[in-house]
């Protein structure tokens, strides 16, 4: 698990295919000094499992489906990546909680400067937008933003300068891709309606109670 909250921009220093696998070498000396063999860190947003290191670079392999659903396919020697270690417990939650997990690729579709800051307009896949709402939490690239507006087909967010120099974000143009990944409280709510709104639990003998949880309750306060 991560914040969205990157620690470093790291190189693409090797790209090697072995059967349906990707293997990404990245250099970063300041997320090296802590990483492990078998630690989690996420690459632009995905999480990917390391599998060598050493102090200067590090090694992770995308498998055929991480690489169908991100655009982690489309990084060559010398691409700059957002990079994060996985979240441990203690750390402070400066972001908000991300999976690593990529819902799919978006398409920059607008750049405009708002004073200080850029207003990205971002084109998602149809299944993620009932996942964005107005002023909520939404991972592009492995950055955590705040959805600023949310349009019938797209959304917007607003990077301060800060955000644009720690991150590649600084990097994307019109028609870029990029990795998304929708809040997971949105998620379960999602899944919940998808469901029809029934009880998670039903009343059994030896069994948890029923959920209270309807869609009127949800109504009543604020949810729906």
């Amino acid at each position: 698990m991560f914040t969205g909250l990157v620690e470093d921009v790291g190189r693409v220093v090797e790209v090697s295919r072995r059967a349906r696998e990707v293997y990404f070498s990245v250099a970063s000396s300041r997320v090296c000094s802590e990483l492990e063999i078998g630690d989690s860190v996420s690459v632009n947003g995905a999480c990917l499992t390391v599998v060598s290191k050493s102090d200067q670079r590090f090694t992770a392999a995308a498998t055929a489906e991480t690489l169908r659903r991100t655009n982690l396919g489309l990084l060559t020697v010398g691409s700059r990546v957002n990079l994060e270690r996985a979240l441990r417990l203690g750390d402070r939650l400066g972001g908000h909680l991300v999976l690593g997990h990529v819902d799919g690729l978006g398409h920059v579709s607008q750049l405009a400067k708002e004073g200080e800051a850029l207003l990205m307009t971002i084109t998602p896949p149809s299944d993620l937008l009932p996942l964005i709402v107005p002023k909520g939490s939404i991972t592009v690239d492995g950055v955590s933003l705040t959805v600023a507006t949310l349009l019938p087909d797209a959304f917007t967010v607003s990077l301060i300068p800060h955000t644009l120099g720690v991150t590649t974000l600084q990097e994307r143009r019109v028609g870029d891709l990029v990795n998304l990944e929708g809040d997971i409280i949105g998620k379960y709510v999602a899944r919940f309606f998808a469901l029809g709104a029934e009880p998670v639990f039903q009343e059994e003998s030896h069994g948890p109670p029923s959920s209270d949880i309807s869609l009127d309750v949800l109504r009543q306060h604020g949810f729906a």
